[in-house]
């Protein structure tokens, strides 16, 4: 491969992955209109999101997996199959019945694409490409949730919110025809497959999310016991789903926390803020999704010079400062008086935030599939993209259960931080 191209592979991935991060935040600005459009409840409404969110992270673990043993193209394809047609789908529902029922096959389709991509990327480059193609690949996990709300705030104003969903067709399309004709097949293994251990994964994974969703400790706990059975199934049997040897590498152990601890953080940034905008300020949903431009704007920047930085001061030194960096952002906006202007108390906390971010996506990305085997990078980027579903959930609900007060809210971001910099500091070490 020419060590100056990135070829095919990459802009197929990013393209792929920016879609279903895109579709994971577009709800958080055009909920009100899906909500009139089909009369739905406020509980009604949370299931369009929380549907979605079951799935795609319930199925993380098994979908990475899959790739491993099936071939990550032959998996890939099925993954933007099921994406373009529930897609497609939502966009057309005339019911709550049928919305939920096809963001739960949409999150399902995303499940597939998440792990894949990563593992797709890992496959193709090594070495400094694979290091960049990884930076772009985290940079893109910040830059897609938040023109997510950008393009689902415009889209839903100017047009309908059916259009930022049926907008996924034709680049499904396109991406389905670049993967046959371009991307190669990897080696398809003769393995078993731990059905039961599947089960397992996916009823626990969904109890957590769904726990904490729904604020159901009862059902938290079932979730938590049900992947106790898993790690133990998996820990006996000599064909796991989940090689539990990923676990002994300390520097993905701790990247996975991490993960979890900023997804704690950013998806209640995500969900709440555009909230006090439009409360606050009387934002309409584009305006609110314009807000995260800054955000946006500066992670993109970061994202470019990523690999000169994580080659220069190492991937764990570029990982702490971007987690401090997001400190110090929420902290501003936390202690910041809401009631003066949104330019005077939101929008450069809101650069400082993009800075952390940027900073922070690709390196604790890389940390997750460091020195992982070929024949494991399926899986390790399944468990890299489960912690980044459910971490989100678990910091909404934690939030919520807590308080209703936005500075009180955003105190609770910054604990998770705190916790998240400890981490990264005594685990995520460099060799």
């Amino acid at each position: 491969m020419n060590k100056e191209k990135f070829g095919i592979v990459l802009p197929v991935t990013l393209l792929a992955y920016f879609l279903i991060l895109m579709d994971n935040s577009i709800i958080f600005t055009s909920s009100v209109e899906i909500g009139e459009s089909l009369k739905l409840s406020s509980g009604g409404l949370s299931w369009v999101s929380s549907a979605y969110t079951l799935t795609f992270g319930g199925f993380l673990l098994l979908s990475g997996r899959l790739s491993d043993i099936f071939g990550r193209k032959r998996i890939f394809l099925i993954g933007l199959s099921i994406f373009g047609i529930s897609s497609l789908m939502i966009g057309l529902s005339q019911s709550a019945t049928m919305l939920i029922s096809m963001r739960a096959l949409q999150g399902i389709g995303s499940s597939i694409i998440a792990p894949t991509t990563l593992a797709l990327i890992m496959d193709a480059y090594k070495f400094d490409m694979r290091q960049r193609a990884i930076s772009y690949y985290g940079a893109t996990a910040g830059i897609g949730s938040s023109i997510g709300l950008l393009i689902g705030g415009g889209l839903t104003s100017l047009i309908s919110w059916r259009a930022g969903f049926i907008i996924n067709v034709p680049f499904t399309v396109i991406l389905i025809l670049l993967t046959a004709k371009y991307i190669k097949e990897s080696e398809i293994k003769s393995e078993k497959i731990d059905y039961l251990g599947s089960i397992l994964s996916v009823l626990g994974l969904v109890g957590i999310i769904f726990g904490f969703t729904e604020t159901n400790l009862l059902i938290v706990v079932l979730g938590i016991a049900t992947l106790a059975l898993f790690i133990i199934r998996e820990y006996l049997i000599n064909y796991p789903i989940l090689p539990l040897l990923l676990f002994k590498n300390k520097v993905r152990s701790g990247a996975y926390v991490a993960r979890l601890l900023f997804m704690m953080t950013m998806l209640p940034f995500w969900f709440f803020l555009p909230q006090m905008l439009q409360s606050q300020y009387d934002f309409s949903a584009f305006e609110s999704g314009l807000a995260f431009l800054p955000l946006t704007i500066v992670n993109f920047i970061i994202a470019l010079q990523l690999p000169k930085l994580t080659s220069k001061f190492g991937n764990n030194r570029v990982l702490l400062v971007g987690e401090i960096i997001l400190l110090l952002g929420l902290s501003m906006i936390a202690l910041s008086n809401i009631s003066s202007s949104y330019w005077g108390s939101v929008f450069i906390p809101m650069i400082i935030i993009g800075i952390g971010q940027g900073l922070i996506l690709a390196p604790v990305t890389s940390a997750g599939v460091h020195e992982t085997p070929t024949k494991l990078s399926g899986i390790a980027s399944g468990v890299t993209n489960t912690m980044h579903q459910i971490g989100g959930p678990i910091g909404l609900s934690i939030i919520v259960s807590m308080t209703d007060n936005f500075h009180m809210e955003i105190w609770m971001m910054v604990i998770f931080t705190i916790i998240s910099i400890f981490i990264v500091a005594f685990f995520v070490t460099d060799k």
